[in-house]
């Protein structure tokens, strides 16, 4: 009898990703337009759609666009994006580029003004190439839609990384 008693009582193990370390309380999460910082344009939009979307998957939370009436507020501040060339043609043009974001997140218990998990230097990079479909010169439309394409990939896993490391406390 005791060594199903205690059989039932589980290994204290959880999967990764099913777990949440966050009060069961905490059902409404609010998550105002992140700040930008930056003097690129609109990323801060695209990574709020992303984070929201992100805790939306989760299934747990109902996620609004304000602070007002949430239990919990993820505020964050994009603090810098930098580009830099890390491949270059022979002719010693650039032709793949390293994305570089970094942010500060913090996700508040706003029942009790309880900062919940923070990171005040969240770091996310990424690699992108700039050539053309026939490795000549270099479009200016090309660069533009391959950036946003890279960027598209790094808020995916921006958003992806903020909310696991918030519900799983990582």
């Amino acid at each position: 009898m005791l060594i199903l008693a205690l059989a039932s009582n589980g290994c204290g193990y959880a999967l990764a990703g099913r777990g949440s370390f966050l009060p069961t309380d905490i059902r409404v999460v609010g998550i105002p337009p992140l700040v930008n910082h930056t003097t690129f344009f609109d990323v801060e939009l695209t990574l709020t759609e992303r984070i929201r979307n992100e805790f939306i998957g989760r299934g747990k939370y109902r996620v609004v666009p304000e602070a007002a009436g949430a239990d919990a507020i993820l505020v964050a501040e994009i603090t810098s994006i930098t580009l830099s060339p890390v491949a270059f043609t022979t002719t010693q043009l650039a032709s793949r580029y390293q994305f570089v974001l970094t942010m500060r997140v913090n996700f508040v218990d706003a029942r009790v003004n309880k900062s919940l998990w923070m990171n005040d230097a969240l770091s996310f990079t990424g690699e992108y190439d700039l050539t053309s479909t026939s490795g000549n010169a270099l479009n200016p439309a090309t660069f533009v839609d391959q950036q946003r394409s890279s960027f598209e990939r790094i808020a995916n896993d921006v958003a992806r990384t903020v909310v696991t490391a918030i519900v799983e406390a990582f």
